[in-house]
């Protein structure tokens, strides 16, 4: 088949594109052709001659901007017909522009890459639901989080944006299949609209070389400004306020032994004029931690490239294989793709009990970590983190262990399995 994936940016480092990734990996190895329209690509994934770029799609174009500050950061009473009006011609053109994208390209089913689930591009949402109505082409929604679940984030003080929402996140449609990536969201859908959708969990690669150390990553550690004889232990995330790289910074205060260095790894791009990042800054430099937390400061992407620069960039890859353990402290995640990373690298990895997934898709099945709750930093659980970072044996049972596990649930050959019953 020709699938046509519409997604809002892709070749990034958020959860949403990486696993979009590997979705068309396989989905590519099943025989089936895929097309792109995104409105921003960081790489090629795809031939180029299959990537269509609408700029309207962009998270971090005028359109999405303005239309997000109006719906909900600065609404003014007075714009609403001018807000409503816009959204009408937004995903007016925006359908115009899936509709003959669809056509030229023969496409025979529609993935939407969390466009229909949450409202983070309104016109885009509403875009592809007028365009199923109209086509009644089939479309399989991949919903990784929804508006529900971010609290006020997605309110507004108008009650029509608040009826389209509503109306149209997640889509539903009987032209609609619905993917979740966690037990919770299967439940919610069922229970709020009858919707019997298909759990598919977030997967890495285990057929293909993980976290090695090569001549390209060899200098990684050097270059962030780490010397010989620290001990890496990285936050591999984005720096985003539920990411809980606060607890990280904690860790590293209440490990006696300097030689234990943070990296965190992650772009700021999507903090909101980068004030979480100034406040871990900040909180560093409160905690006199200045020489053992790093920001790898666009260093470490999600593939290997150059800056503008020249200067090496590093995959999240190279990142683990330099890495004696990990810190995964969230407070809320939809699946949770640091996790089964710092498996797949074989490196131990320290956990908060992030709702509404962790124990129940991923913990519960026997991985061996430290889990703490609710962000609480025990004693008890900085002595065993201390224990694991300092005992290579240790480490090595504990990644052997959770390896062998994570084949098991979270592979490729699980993945494939799923996709087969969605894009029958």
């Amino acid at each position: 088949m020709n699938i046509g994936i519409i997604i809002g940016r892709i070749g990034d480092v958020d959860g949403v594109a990486l696993e979009t990734e590997k979705w068309i990996q396989v989905l590519k190895g099943m025989g089936h052709r895929i097309f792109i329209m995104s409105g921003r690509y960081a790489r090629h994934i795809v031939e180029p001659e299959d990537e269509t770029l609408v700029q309207m799609l962009s998270f971090f174009s005028p359109e999405c901007e303005w239309e997000q500050k109006r719906a909900f950061f600065l609404p003014r009473f007075e714009d609403l017909d001018e807000l409503l009006d816009q959204l009408e011609y937004s995903s007016n053109r925006i359908a115009v522009y899936i509709f003959k994208w669809i056509l030229t390209n023969r496409i025979d089913i529609l993935l939407s890459e969390n466009a229909s689930t949450l409202p983070c591009h309104l016109s885009m949402g509403m875009g592809i639901k007028k365009v199923v109505k109209n086509t009644g082409l089939r479309i399989v929604c991949h919903d990784h989080d929804f508006h529900w679940e971010r609290g006020d984030r997605y309110k507004s003080p108008f009650k029509e944006i608040n009826d389209l929402v509503n109306g149209t996140f997640p889509l539903l449609s009987p032209n609609a299949s619905h993917a979740v990536i966690n037990t919770y969201s299967k439940n919610t859908l069922r229970e709020k609209f009858d919707i019997n959708a298909t759990l598919v969990p977030n997967v890495m690669d285990f057929n293909e070389p993980y976290a090695e150390i090569d001549e390209y990553n060899r200098d990684l550690l050097d270059n962030i400004g780490l010397g010989n004889g620290d001990i890496p232990i990285f936050q591999a995330t984005r720096i985003v306020r539920r990411k809980g790289i606060e607890t990280a910074i904690e860790l590293i205060e209440r490990i006696q032994d300097t030689k234990v260095k943070l990296i965190i790894t992650g772009t700021y791009a999507d903090d909101e004029r980068y004030g979480h990042y100034k406040e871990l800054v900040q909180l560093v430099k409160d905690k006199n931690l200045d020489g053992r937390v790093f920001f790898s400061r666009n260093r470490i992407l999600s593939h290997r490239t150059q800056s503008h620069t020249g200067k090496k960039i590093y995959s999240l890859s190279d990142a683990y294989a330099h890495a004696t353990a990990c810190t995964y402290f969230s407070k809320y995640e939809g699946f949770g793709n640091a996790f089964i990373e710092a498996v797949l690298a074989k490196r131990p990895v320290f956990v908060n009990n992030y709702k509404p997934v962790f124990w129940h898709d991923i913990g519960s099945k026997g991985f061996k970590t430290v889990m703490i709750e609710e962000n609480n930093l025990t004693d008890a659980a900085v002595d065993e983190i201390f224990k694991i970072i300092h005992s290579k044996k240790l480490r090595e049972e504990i990644a052997e262990h959770n390896y062998k596990l994570a084949k098991k649930y979270f592979s490729y050959d699980v993945l494939e399995e799923k996709l087969a019953e969605l894009f029958y």
